[in-house]
């Protein structure tokens, strides 16, 4: 069946503004990249179901890969730290903010929406690169540079020692685990709240007990009960 483009002389949607006709726009594409792969989805197949002229399309939006960054990004934003989340200052308070973005992390994370993203960025890794680009670019550097600020800002209160991105890397491998190759295959369901909690609560547990308090560690170093690990030496050729 052939495809008419819309009319440009005519809004073929009810009246409304341009934040709500740039919604309905990005749903249209997100569905479409979603069902046909982003290769395969033009800007007319877009307009049509976003009930716009593809003049609204690229005034509001832009094109084709603007509007798979523009996807990528509503939702990035809810990997963000929440900013009534207290500033760490003592190891309750950080073992609180901890938990409760873990929570908010896992839950955003094994959203079905997100899941379709990744896989999409897989099926296209060879026709349309792009679209693993903005998602690592957008998507996974949002959550990862939360966690990282997190671990800055408890560093800065004297709550931990070590290097910010390690220790946001160690938190995400507790707390995501293989939950996230186990939903891209189909492998898992998607956690209920009760057992996001408990993800979230174990991962904080176990990472806060790996890296207890600056000066606690010291006193167990000098009782000989562990020893820091050694400065890796980079392999050369």
């Amino acid at each position: 069946m052939k495809i008419t483009a819309p009319s440009t002389s005519t809004p073929p949607h009810p009246a409304g503004t341009d934040a709500t006709v740039r919604d309905r726009i990005l749903e249209a594409a997100f569905a479409a990249f979603m069902q046909h792969g982003y290769a395969a989805t033009s800007t007319l197949e877009i307009a049509t179901r976003a009930r716009v002229s593809k003049r609204e399309l690229y005034a509001l939006v832009g094109n084709k890969q603007a509007m798979l960054v523009a996807c990528i990004t509503e939702r990035a934003r809810r990997l963000q730290v929440p900013p009534d989340l207290p500033l760490p200052r003592e190891r309750d308070t950080l073992e609180q903010v901890l938990f409760s973005f873990g929570s908010q992390l896992v839950r955003e994370i094994s959203d079905p929406a997100v899941i379709g993203v990744f896989r999409l960025a897989i099926a296209e890794a060879v026709h349309a690169p792009e679209v693993a680009r903005a998602l690592d670019a957008i998507g996974r550097e949002t959550s990862r540079s939360a966690v990282r600020d997190i671990m800055i800002r408890a560093q800065a209160s004297g709550l931990l020692d070590g290097r910010p991105t390690e220790l946001a890397d160690q938190f995400g491998a507790l707390l995501l685990g293989d939950l996230m190759i186990s939903l891209l295959l189909g492998v898992a369901r998607r956690p209920s709240p009760r057992e996001i909690r408990q993800r979230a609560r174990d991962a904080t547990a176990a990472f806060l007990q790996l890296h207890p308090p600056p000066e606690h560690a010291a006193g167990r170093v000098a009782r000989g009960e562990f020893r820091p690990l050694e400065p890796r030496v980079p392999l050369t050729g």
